[in-house]
């Protein structure tokens, strides 16, 4: 063997057992289980052919499809308004934004309770103003709402970095060709984001995808996958569907940020 190739296999070498151990021999293990119940293999179909699973993968890939959505435009938005101004309390500003990243998926769980409960503020807000109180927590947009909390502070940090790359050049060559700002921002600014829009948005998605601690926490009227996951594996005993369960939700997560890596490449458009 070469001393080159040699010493690029003693580098990779760590690389390649942490992946093997904490990766391909876990996923291997589920997999395995999965096909180990009393339908075998069958249980990979029963995320198509089960109402009850089929609808909470629907349910757990609209609400991250809603989530990714709308996370990318306020992030869009906030991120490149921040890194394009400049004024007193702007770093605050940011810091505050990105506080979330450091609360548990619990803490925000109890935090849309606090907001949307039965005895929150909203539905404190709109007993007073209508008489009615309006509660949401505990059902879907209670969830969609715990998921874009948490899902900005990642995304914007993105957008931040991404747009401060972008070639303010081309933008005011835009400008001075008669370009409206709209059309600056649809031909330049956003294509020159693109790439950290589809990275940024496919983590997003995948960290809906398989959130559990909000979910858990605001459970009363939510069939989302990962409380699927949780009913088979503790209160069922149903350790085989359970495992086929997270084996797919695994390969979908995979999927997005696989085909995300690709469309995205590795760099940012308009650089300067």
């Amino acid at each position: 063997m070469r001393p080159e190739t040699r010493r690029l296999v003693l580098l990779l070498l760590p690389a390649g057992v942490f992946f093997a151990a904490f990766f391909l021999l876990p996923m291997a293990q589920l997999f395995f289980i999965g096909g180990s119940g009393k339908t075998g293999w069958a249980a990979y179909a029963a995320i198509l052919t089960d109402l009850n699973y089929f609808n909470s993968l629907v349910s757990t890939l609209g609400v991250a499809a809603a989530t990714t959505i709308v996370t990318l435009v306020i992030s869009g938005i906030s991120g490149v308004f921040l890194q394009r101004h400049r004024f007193p309390g702007n770093a605050a500003l940011v810091a505050m934004l990105t506080f979330p990243l450091a609360f548990p998926g619990v803490v925000i769980g109890f935090m849309v309770i606090m907001l949307a409960g039965r005895q929150g503020l909203i539905g404190q807000v709109s007993q007073a103003i209508t008489g009615d109180k309006v509660v949401f927590a505990y059902s879907m947009a209670g969830l969609f709402m715990g998921y874009v909390y948490f899902s900005v502070p990642r995304t914007i940090l993105t957008v931040m970095a991404a747009a401060e790359k972008l070639d303010p050049k081309l933008e005011e060559a835009a400008r001075s060709l008669g370009a409206s700002p709209w059309r600056v921002a649809l031909d330049v600014i956003i294509p020159g984001l693109k790439p950290a829009f589809i990275s940024a948005g496919a983590i997003c998605f995948a960290t809906a995808v398989g959130a559990f601690g909000t979910a858990f926490t605001l459970a009363t009227r939510i069939n989302v996958l990962p409380m699927v996951i949780y009913t088979e594996f503790t209160l069922s005993a149903n350790i085989a569907m359970a495992a086929a369960l997270s084996f797919v939700l695994g390969a979908v997560t995979w999927a997005v940020l696989a085909i995300a890596r690709t469309a995205a490449g590795s760099t940012v458009a308009a650089a300067g």
